[in-house]
């Protein structure tokens, strides 16, 4: 059992240190205000080869596991570029794993260099305004009409589709009251995004302002027979594979996150001087932060189990779950104390902690709710019977 990164894991959070450390507290805080892709970072990493790292080397990727990208979107988050980097980057990190493992040789000599180049951005379409995480009660439709399907429905929450020229969409081909279970009938496709059939609206939301989050609204988009992903019907079964390193990739965000507001938080403590005396020399003030960092490297801990896990074929469910669980709600806690360690300049935005606060709130929410965690481990690790 050995708990140190390899020399080649070493050197991936080195590379991506040196490449975050080009973008500085000036470029997230304009974003933050001002909105807008903050694509010049993006291109960045996409020029080192980074936006591959878990793509096979035959098509432009690094070949690494998931594993290393964990610790490469720990680095993005910890850098300060916060959710608001790792969101940018996000989805070409996990989201076209259902083409690496289902796609054909000619899917992915198409689809994967292009999104690994930086050239293509894609967002991934599944969550509906009336179905939330009921994934298998989907009403978009797909209609098959010769060599094509049509597709008509609503997205939710779909991030990045002001500027994806991709779309990784889940859509039902066959109707719910037609299989023998619900998972079945959902089909799964990679395809451009035609505007001119996709009305992309942006919502306006709490943080996270420079990576944009969107109702997609589908009328009679035309999708080639050749951009469905493996066999009609098995989409569910599909996304399955991209899900774990999700939750797995969104945990160790989410850990970085925590760590660069207790960072902050810990040198404020030593600058700040109340009655004579720095504040971090009171318990008042050491105490919680202490405790944020042990609760950030237990979550570190099993975001790295999950990954060891993944990467040798082993199940990992409930470890990717528990930590997503356990990293949202310790990176959420070290950015609160953070603001708070910082009292009143706390909530101004030019330390930036608030930000940092108002961002942790998304790896609470997403990409699963911690209440259906909770009933995950439940059930599946206690056997205790499903309560939904």
């Amino acid at each position: 059992m050995d708990f140190a990164f390899t020399p080649e894991q070493e050197a991936v959070r080195e590379a991506v240190a040196r490449i975050c450390a080009g973008f500085g507290d000036d470029y997230w805080l304009a974003h933050d205000r001002e909105g807008g892709f903050p694509a010049e970072f993006h291109q960045a990493l996409a020029k080192d080869g980074w936006l591959g790292i878990c793509m096979p080397e035959k098509y432009g990727g690094a070949g690494l596991g998931v594993t290393e990208a964990a610790i490469m979107m720990q680095t993005v988050a910890q850098s300060g570029a916060g959710m608001s980097g790792a969101s940018a980057v996000h989805m070409n990190i996990f989201g076209l794993m259902p083409v690496v493992v289902f796609g054909t040789d000619e899917q992915k000599a198409r689809m994967l260099p292009p999104l690994i180049a930086g050239k293509e951005r894609a967002c991934f379409a599944v969550t509906e305004p009336n179905t939330g995480l009921d994934t298998t009660r989907l009403r978009t439709r797909a209609e098959r009409r010769g060599d094509r399907y049509v597709v008509h429905g609503q997205k939710v929450w779909i991030s990045t589709a002001q500027v994806a020229e991709k779309v990784l969409l889940l859509a039902r081909t066959t109707p719910v009251e037609q299989v023998r279970k619900r998972t079945e009938g959902l089909s799964l496709f990679y395809t451009t995004l035609d505007r001119s059939r996709v009305e992309v609206r942006e919502i306006d939301k709490m943080g996270r302002k420079a990576v944009d989050s969107n109702q997609l609204f589908f009328d009679g988009l035309e999708i080639p027979v050749e951009d469905r992903i493996g066999e009609e019907g098995r989409g569910f079964e599909y996304i399955l594979h991209g899900l774990n390193p999700e939750r797995i990739l969104v945990a160790a965000e989410a850990v970085g996150l925590g760590l660069v507001a207790l960072e902050r938080a810990s040198a404020y403590a030593k600058e700040r001087v109340v009655f004579g005396r720095p504040i971090g020399q009171n318990q008042a003030i050491q105490h919680p932060l202490a405790e944020c960092w042990m609760e950030l490297e237990a979550a570190r801990l099993m975001v790295m189990q999950a990954a060891w896990r993944y990467d040798r074929g082993l199940p990992c469910g409930p470890q990717a779950n528990a930590a997503k669980y356990l990293a949202a709600e310790a990176g959420f806690k070290a950015c609160q104390q953070a603001v708070m360690t910082h009292g009143g300049f706390g909530y101004a935005k030019e330390y930036h902690v608030e930000r940092y606060m108002r961002e942790a709130m998304i790896p609470r929410i997403a990409p699963v709710s911690p209440q259906l965690v909770l009933c995950f481990i439940a059930e599946k690790v206690l056997g205790l019977p499903k309560s939904y």
